[in-house]
This record gives structure tokens, sequence and C-alpha cells, in this order.
């Protein structure tokens, strides 16, 4: 998958958009990390302003995993900062879609991972680790649920409740 493009994806898979299997996220997200491309399966966090559930989930093997996090679209801190998306891609992550900020963007935009993201904020956010896990999302238009499939590159990013092959 790493070398078929998003739209590639669209153009060949009509069907599924059509039917609402596969679904483009609206393109509000800024382009962080190394890795432009990247695609794995979901895993959602649902938190607002505070990344201890982040952290807790990027400390674990990632597997090729897709971190989804809905910081609820706040402009007002970093929930994401540069030490866990190390963490994130020593241990084995694909990517990290937040809906929300991040801050470190220099040291993330080191690291061989996919980050999306808002923007970015010098302020952190609490770490008291509230928040819910593994519960659909609704994001950039789309509805996201653990376990679906996220693709994305440069032209955008993709959910599907299949992994897809072109």
């Amino acid at each position: 998958m790493a070398f078929v493009t998003t739209a590639e994806v669209c153009d060949a898979n009509q069907e599924l958009i059509r039917s609402g299997q596969l679904r483009a996220l609206q393109p509000c997200f800024q382009i962080y990390g190394r890795r432009q491309i990247f695609s794995g399966p979901v895993v959602t966090v649902k938190v607002f302003e505070d990344n201890g559930l982040i952290r807790q989930f990027l400390e674990e093997k990632g597997n090729g995993r897709v971190l989804v996090v809905d910081g609820g679209g706040s402009l007002r801190c970093a929930i994401l900062g540069g030490n866990p998306v190390v963490q994130a891609q020593n241990n084995g992550w694909a990517g990290i879609i937040v809906n929300g900020c991040i801050r470190d963007v220099d040291e993330i935009n080191g690291c061989d991972i996919g980050v999306r993201a808002l923007a970015s904020h010098p302020i952190k956010a609490s770490k008291k680790g509230l928040g819910e896990q593994r519960v659909p999302l609704n994001i950039a238009g789309t509805r996201i649920c653990d376990g679906e499939w996220l693709y994305a590159d440069t032209d955008g990013i993709l959910v599907s409740q299949i992994e897809l092959s072109v």
C-alpha cells in the first residue's frame, strides 16, 4: 500500500465510496513527521486538553497501527509532543492523527512516523489520564471506528471499514 496514492485508492474503489465503506477526512490537517505516506489499523482515543491516555497507548507496541485522537479540535494547548512521538516511532506505530494541536514540531519532523494535526501550540496539556478509549469518533466530517483502516499521504486521509488492496 505504501506506493499506492489515496487518489488511486479512491479511483479504484468508487463503489466503496458510494456505500460509505471508504471515507475521506476533510482536508484540515497539517503534515508532520518524516513519513508522509502511512497506513494501518486504527486505534481510537477521545480526550480533551489531556494527553495521559495518548501517552499510555504510545508506550505499547504499535505493530503498524495508527492512533487516531479526537482532542475535540481544541486549539488552546498541545495534546501531543516530541517525547511521545519518539516513543511511538520506537514502538512501531505507523502514524498518529490528532484532532487538536501538537508541539515540539522540529523534533516530530525528525521522526520516521506520520503525524497529522490541526496546528502547533506551545502550551502543554494536562496529564490526568481522562478520556475514552476505543470508541467511535467523529472528526473532520467523518466517523472513525476502532479497528478500521486508515490510509494517509500528501493528498489526504482515507478511512475504510476493510483493509484495501488495489
